[in-house]
């Protein structure tokens, strides 16, 4: 195993080097507070560029598997081909997976691995963490403590988006609650306190919930699987043997390191074995009922020998799913229904969204930033990433409520906000608004004859979280601008501001018409996937649904245009401002609120800019969830 492996070296940069840089701050003189910004800004800026780094060496690997027509780009592919290549001649190092032993007793690795859905979150997350730096700079108080906990923050997000181990996931999970408790806690608004122990408790749930789900999955024994493998294999199509044949040396190979410890069975946190174990054991629970239907006709067409032979293959099918279905339907609902809820505290989703505009309101501007351009995003990923993999039988059984729930905190978040006076908190409602359509395009499972409408859905999900990601912070900071000059919030105190500082004002225009879906900027194009793919979603019983969803989720664009008008009327419009004599935007306000109006721009008009290395990684798991009740 080779000291230096450059994937495991930059995955690892990224996640630790703002933790290094906070650390740098410990040894700068006390009243170096300039001194101290710097060097904050500075770990934020190496991590970007590492960030950079592994978004290059994404796009290289993707167009290696182009060009060579191979079809193993995907995280379960990469992690197979590394077990069974280090077992063997050692691990190639340019695969974006990393995997080191960490706690051997309990079968806890440090793993790491990249993907275009991690890769994304990555670059968002360092490019956000950059701007709120550099809006941090009139923060007075306790300046060193206040960038200490922003940078290890940083780390705690950084390792979530990469780490491929649960108990991994699961501890960088947790590193990001005290800091950001604190940061509320500390150097928030006047009810600093009150938000950061609400935030702390709503998330603590959510953490309690996951826990939960983490330790049941740990204790199912995985060994079985590898008989299973091999026997799919003899029977599979051509197409299919390699994929399975693949899947059952790493999966024997993972085995055989088990009982190299003494170890007889193969429990893992290993987050893409479970997901095999979600997916192999659906599609046996698929297969009992196709059979148990074909048995159910037999016995009423009154053929004697299509009964016996629907009785033999309906044999043969429970002893398999017997002896190889590890997760079962009712444990797969159990499960993905503590890690739905636990995830969807952090999304928000209505009703455990309580807790954001609070958190919003108190928290300082940088922060608020934070939490609306990535913290969020948390939720949406341990979705994609662990609810649905790991329990693809109760995802679909339960599709419909998913999406019903995504329609709401659409719908809900929109209304909301357009009863706001508090600028902030008009801001942090809108945000629960817009992450409803990524809910609900993660929502609208389909077969696989109809899965290129799940795959509408999926790439507008996972749009709508990057534009949020820029647009939200972008707001909120704009909203910090202001009410650094005036002092207070209320909508109803404020107008003609573009008279007063126009520069300001048409930044702010760009930002609030990206975030309110205009056709051409950012927040366009993932409602727009998403309203598509959900008018197509027919789940069983209920073949109304994405339509009456869709014309939900399409008319509260309505809503979203209206809240945002009237707002912008409200502050920047008319011809008398709060004081004439307003500052205009700074030169270090005007750097951070450029990169993000340039995206807006670039995200609107060209979205295959982003599109092109997340899609992949979105198709592979839609390929692989959908294909369970599709074939």
């Amino acid at each position: 195993m080779p000291y230096f492996e450059y994937d495991l070296w930059l995955m690892s940069g990224i996640i630790f080097v703002p933790s290094l840089f906070a650390l740098l701050l410990l040894f700068i003189p006390r009243g170096q507070e300039n001194w101290m910004r710097i060097v904050a800004l500075a770990g934020t800026v190496l991590t970007l560029l590492l960030s950079i780094f592994l978004l290059v060496d994404w796009y290289q690997l993707l167009d290696s598997y182009r060009l060579t027509g191979q079809d193993g780009h995907t995280l379960a592919a990469r992690a197979d081909q590394a077990r069974i290549s280090e077992a063997a001649r050692g691990h190639h190092d340019t695969d974006l997976i990393a995997r080191r032993p960490w706690i051997g007793r309990f079968n806890i690795d440090y793993f790491l691995g990249a993907d275009g859905i991690s890769v994304s979150l990555v670059v968002l997350t360092a490019l956000i963490c950059v701007l709120a730096i550099g809006a941090s700079w009139n923060i007075e108080n306790a300046v060193r403590g206040y960038l200490i906990l922003f940078l290890i923050l940083e780390t705690g997000m950084m390792g979530t988006f990469l780490a491929l181990d649960f108990f991994l996931f699961y501890v960088f999970w947790e590193v990001m609650l005290l800091p950001m408790y604190f940061l509320i806690g500390l150097w928030g608004g006047p009810r600093r306190e009150y938000a950061a122990i609400k935030f702390f408790l709503y998330t603590l749930l959510g953490s309690v919930l996951i826990l939960i789900a983490m330790i049941a999955f740990y204790f199912a024994d995985l060994s079985p699987l590898v008989d299973w493998f091999k026997q799919r294999a003899t029977q599979a199509p051509k197409a299919e043997q390699a994929q399975l044949t693949r899947e059952a040396q790493a999966l024997e190979e993972a085995l055989r390191q088990r009982r190299a410890r003494g170890e007889t069975t193969l429990n893992t946190f290993d987050i893409l074995l479970l997901h095999k174990v979600g997916r192999e054991s659906a599609r046996l629970e698929a297969e009992w009922q196709r059979v148990e239907q074909q048995y159910e006709q037999a016995l009423t067409s009154r053929d004697t020998q299509r009964i016996e032979q629907a009785r033999q293959q309906r044999n043969q099918v429970a002893v398999q799913k017997e002896r190889f279905q590890i997760f079962s339907p009712t444990f797969q609902l159990i499960m993905f229904v503590l890690l739905f809820i636990g995830f969807a505290i952090k999304l928000p989703m209505v009703p455990f969204h309580t807790w954001l505009p609070d958190a919003h309101v108190e928290a300082p501007t940088p922060i608020s930033m934070i939490l609306a351009g990535i913290l969020l995003k948390m939720g949406g990923y341990g979705l994609l990433r662990i609810a649905y993999p790991i329990c693809p039988w109760a995802a679909y059984a339960l599709a419909w409520w998913v999406a019903l729930f995504g329609v709401i905190s659409i719908v809900y978040g929109a209304f909301a906000a357009m009863a706001q006076t508090d600028f902030k908190k008009l801001v942090a409602y809108s945000s629960i608004s817009h992450m409803g359509y990524v809910l609900l395009g993660i929502a609208i499972w389909t077969s696989l004859e109809r899965s290129q409408f799940w795959n509408w859905g999926m790439n507008g999900a996972m749009f709508q979280m990057l534009a949020h990601g820029l647009s939200s912070p972008g707001m909120f900071f704009m909203v910090g601008v202001i009410y650094d000059r005036l002092h207070h919030r209320d909508l109803d105190r404020m107008g003609g501001l573009a008279n007063a500082m126009p520069l300001y004002a048409g930044l702010s225009f760009i930002i609030f018409f990206a975030a309110m879906g205009l056709p051409g900027l950012c927040g366009f194009p993932g409602e727009f996937f998403t309203v598509l793919g959900t008018w197509n979603f027919t789940p069983p019983g209920s073949e109304w649904a994405g339509k009456i969803f869709a014309v939900l989720a399409a008319a509260t664009v309505v809503i979203t245009a209206g809240y945002i008008l009237w707002t912008l009327q409200r502050v920047y419009l008319g011809h008398r401002p709060p004081s004439p004599d307003l500052p205009e935007i700074t030169f270090r306000e005007f750097l951070c609120a450029l990169p993000i109006v340039v995206l807006a721009i670039l995200l609107g008009v060209w979205p295959r800019s982003v599109l092109d290395w997340v899609e992949p990684s979105l198709a592979a798991l839609l390929r692989d969830l959908a294909s369970i009740h599709g074939g």
